[in-house]
């Protein structure tokens, strides 16, 4: 539904970018003429996307951060530059998530996920807009979030306050940074099932259940996600600014807390489920 060439001018940087949803939106942006640059903190997936990229005939480059480390965040956005130009968007898509009652969480475990969420989307949006503001150019930043990032949800504590502190920093961000042509926006999405993270946040023998649990009756395929993320960084979508924009099928508003329905459940039982799903070692 994109002319081919929608995007072409632009250069945009997609954390967590060599993976899932991050995978696909690189690949779509650059089937459209962005060039894209993607950063995380391992380098073969990085890799593997980019060449992918190139393959098919677009532009991208990768370069490795954690970006819960501002100084590495800061480094990546540079090389990138260096190799494909001044960025004029940025996709704050790297995260981190896991299923645990609240009560056995650490503070280390905690503070994992925040760091990667909230502070490394803080990081990178600080590396970038500042740039922009310094060069006196647009830009637009787009997080992903999740819907219960305005409904809180059992089990995923630190994930629900991180990404509830991403929105509030995509609608702050909006208006501050709106005065200089800086766009903020956000994507909510609901289950679309992705390699590693999905199998983690998806008890066995519900993958069923879930998918009866949403209006549409199935999970999200992620060149939708894509799709919307392109809108978003299209010329059509100039005057959306401080928007957060749902892609889940009506999921959250049938149900509400994403994961409250295993509160239904005895609490050990839980517990022994998200045990067996955490990784091997």
């Amino acid at each position: 539904m994109y002319q081919d060439d929608l995007l072409a001018g632009q250069t945009i940087l997609i954390t967590g970018g060599g993976t899932g949803l991050g995978r696909a939106m690189t690949e779509r942006f650059a089937s459209l003429g962005a060039r894209v640059g993607v950063c995380g903190r391992r380098r073969e997936p990085l890799e593997a996307t980019v060449d992918a990229v190139r393959q098919a005939g677009g532009a991208a480059a990768w370069a490795r951060a954690d970006v819960r480390d501002a100084d590495q965040v800061e480094a990546a956005v540079a090389r990138l530059e260096d190799e494909l130009g001044e960025l004029t968007g940025l996709v704050n898509n790297a995260a981190g998530n896991f299923l645990a009652p609240s009560e056995d969480l650490s503070a280390n475990a905690f503070d994992a996920v925040v760091r990667i969420v909230l502070y490394g989307t803080y990081h990178a949006t600080m590396a970038v807009g500042r740039r922009w503001i310094g060069r006196g150019a647009p830009g637009h930043v787009l997080s992903i979030v999740t819907t219960y990032a305005w409904t809180g949800s059992a089990f995923v504590l630190p994930s629900a306050c991180a990404k509830a502190g991403v929105l509030a920093m995509t609608r702050s961000l909006a208006v501050e940074w709106g005065a200089y042509g800086i766009r903020s926006n956000a994507i909510a999405p609901g289950p679309f099932p992705t390699e590693g993270a999905f199998s983690r946040l998806m008890p066995p023998g519900f993958l069923e259940s879930a998918k009866k649990a949403n209006p549409l009756g199935r999970f999200g395929e992620q060149p939708e996600l894509a799709d919307l993320a392109v809108y978003l960084f299209s010329p059509g979508a100039a005057y959306v600014n401080g928007e957060c924009v749902v892609i889940d099928g009506g999921e959250w508003l049938k149900n509400g807390q994403e994961f409250g329905k295993f509160t239904d459940l005895p609490r050990e039982t839980v517990k022994a489920q998200m045990a067996a799903m955490k990784p091997k070692k």
